[in-house]
């Protein structure tokens, strides 16, 4: 005995195939559409030399706002601070700012733990967190270095 699919599971199959093509159509066409309208210069950050971080040490529940100059590096209890690059949106465009962290573990033994590598976002702290038992850090802001005033 052979099962024949009924009418209305055909077109069932039919509609939904052509709503997912529509969709995509769809998807498509905005895509162009919006890279033709937003000029790239719209889609950059902006390059910062300094990075402005939180740090908070969980024994003693002192936190320390660090300013981070690219390229240098900074101590915090036991730990090493490098910041490698840091990029903030322009002000006409949501917040955000991102930074390239290395952050190592000094031990008494003068052994070096890498205990954090990649990009921290300021909007979402969580997101890409120092996972660390005495030490928590997030990265507040980007600045530049106010040139000096004669």
């Amino acid at each position: 005995m052979t099962i024949v699919p009924s009418k209305i599971n055909i077109l069932r199959a039919s509609l939904f195939v052509c709503a997912g093509c529509i969709a995509l159509f769809l998807n498509v066409i905005s895509n162009s559409v919006l890279a033709q309208d937003v000029s790239p210069s719209e889609l950059e950050s902006e390059l910062r030399d300094i990075v402005v971080l939180r740090a908070l040490d969980k024994i003693t529940a002192r936190i320390t706002e660090l300013e981070l100059p690219i390229g240098q590096e900074i101590r915090f209890g036991t730990l090493a601070i490098r910041a490698k690059y840091c990029r903030t949106r322009p002000p006409i465009e949501p917040p955000e700012t991102f930074a390239y962290l290395e952050i190592d573990d000094l031990k008494r033994s003068g052994e070096v733990e890498r205990v954090f590598e990649g990009w921290m976002v300021a909007s979402s702290p969580a997101l890409n967190a120092l996972e660390h038992a005495v030490y928590d850090i997030w990265v507040i802001d980007c600045k530049m270095v106010e040139p000096e005033s004669p």
